[in-house]
C-alpha cells in the first residue's frame, strides 16, 4: 500500500511538473540594457512572451479599446487577425488590403492599422495602393484616398492621426514587388515616395518626399514633432520633424542612425511608437530600439528577427510586437501615448 502511494505521488508531482513546463510562456529573444534609465521602462524580469507564430510578414498591431482585443495584419496572406486576452488568435478580416483577383502580388495585404478618432478601423492597403476605412459591415470598405492628381499612391505603409483628427501616412512602394522580385517596383506612377497630411475632409498635403523609403511614424506626446523611419539600408535613420501651426512640418534632422547595425542585426527602421514620457519604441536593426526624444539609445528588445512594428495595448503599459512570423508581447512600466 505504501508503494503504491509512493506511485501514486510520484505520478501527480510528474503531471503538476508538465502543467507548470506548459504554463510556462514562449519567449522570444533578450534584453539588451544600455543605460540605467532603460530599468525605469522595463523591468529586469521582463521577457517577450510569443502568443502566436507561423504566419508570414505580420505588421501593424493596434490596440482596440471599445472591444479589447488586438488587430495585427499578415502582409502576404492578405489578412487582419484578432487576438484578445485568454482567446486564441482569430482571423478577423480577409482580404485586408487586395480586392482585386492577381496573384503575382509579394505583399498584397493591409500594412499599418489605426483607429480614427470616431472608433473605425483605418488600413494601409499595399494591393489596392489607397488608405482605407472598414465600413459597418466588416467587410467593404471606403477608400479615402488613393491618388495625388491623377496618379496613383505607391502603396500607403503607415499612419498617425493628430488629436485634430488630421492622419499623416507614408507611402513607400513595398505593396508592388512581385513574388521573388524583392526591392523592384515595377509600377511607381508618383516618381518619389512621400509622407502626407489628409484633413477630415479629404485634402491631402505632400509634406516631404526626401526619404527614399519612409516607413513608421508618430507624433511626439504634445505633438511639436513627428518622427518618421526611413527602411533604407543604405541609410537607416529616424527622422524628427518640426510640426508648425498649420500642420505641414519643418526642418528635419536625423534623431539617430542606425545603419552601421545593418551587418550584423536583422531588420531595418520600421514601425515606431510613443510612450507617455517621450521615449521612442522603434522596431528597426536588431528588434524594438528605445530611444529618447533627444535620441539617446537607451537599451533594445532584441528578437533576432526582423522586425516590423509594435503598439502599445491592454492598459497601455503592454507593448505588442510583431516580430516576423510571430505576435509577441512583453509589459513595460510605462504607457503609450493615448492612453
Amino acid at each position: 500500500m505504501k508503494r503504491l502511494v509512493l506511485i501514486t505521488l510520484a505520478l501527480v508531482g510528474g503531471l503538476l511538473y508538465l502543467n507548470a513546463a506548459e504554463d510556462k510562456p514562449r519567449t522570444l529573444g533578450t534584453i539588451e540594457r544600455l543605460d540605467p534609465a532603460f530599468d525605469d521602462l522595463v523591468a529586469k524580469d521582463a521577457v517577450l512572451e510569443i502568443l502566436g507564430d507561423g504566419y508570414n510578414w505580420v505588421e501593424g498591431p493596434v490596440w482596440d479599446k471599445k472591444a479589447g482585443h488586438l488587430l495585427f495584419s499578415d502582409i502576404p496572406s492578405n489578412s487582419v487577425y484578432k487576438f484578445k486576452p485568454g482567446e486564441k488568435i482569430s482571423l478577423f478580416l480577409r482580404p485586408s488590403g487586395y480586392t482585386g483577383t492577381r496573384e503575382d502580388l509579394m505583399e498584397p495585404g493591409s500594412n499599418g492599422l489605426l483607429f480614427d478618432p470616431k472608433g473605425r478601423l483605418v488600413l494601409m492597403q499595399h494591393g489596392d495602393r489607397c488608405v482605407a476605412r472598414l465600413n459597418d459591415d466588416g467587410k467593404t470598405f471606403t477608400r479615402l484616398v488613393e491618388k495625388v492628381g491623377d496618379k496613383r499612391l505607391n502603396s500607403p505603409n503607415d499612419g498617425a492621426f493628430k488629436s485634430n483628427a488630421d492622419l499623416y501616412f507614408t507611402d513607400p512602394p513595398y505593396g508592388q514587388m512581385r513574388k521573388g522580385k524583392p526591392w523592384i517596383f515595377p509600377d511607381e506612377e508618383l516618381g518619389y515616395r512621400g509622407v502626407y497630411r489628409l484633413t477630415p475632409e479629404g485634402k491631402l498635403t505632400l509634406l516631404t518626399k526626401e526619404l527614399e523609403y519612409p516607413n513608421g511614424l508618430a507624433f511626439s506626446p504634445d505633438e511639436k514633432f513627428l518622427y518618421v523611419a526611413q527602411s533604407n539600408p543604405k541609410k537607416a535613420i529616424w527622422m524628427k520633424f518640426p510640426v508648425k501651426e498649420d500642420g505641414t512640418i519643418g526642418e528635419g534632422k536625423i534623431l539617430f542612425d542606425s545603419t552601421k547595425f545593418i551587418p550584423d542585426k536583422k531588420g531595418l527602421p520600421d514601425g515606431l511608437k510613443v510612450d507617455v514620457k517621450g521615449n521612442l519604441w522603434a522596431t528597426g536593426p536588431g528588434g524594438v530600439l528605445i530611444l529618447t526624444q533627444e535620441g539617446k539609445h537607451l537599451g533594445t528588445i532584441a528578437t533576432g528577427v526582423p522586425t516590423s512594428n509594435c503598439g502599445f495595448g491592454d492598459d497601455g503599459t503592454t507593448l505588442y510586437v510583431t516580430a516576423d512570423k510571430a505576435l509577441c508581447r512583453i509589459k513595460t512600466k510605462t504607457k503609450g501615448v493615448g492612453f
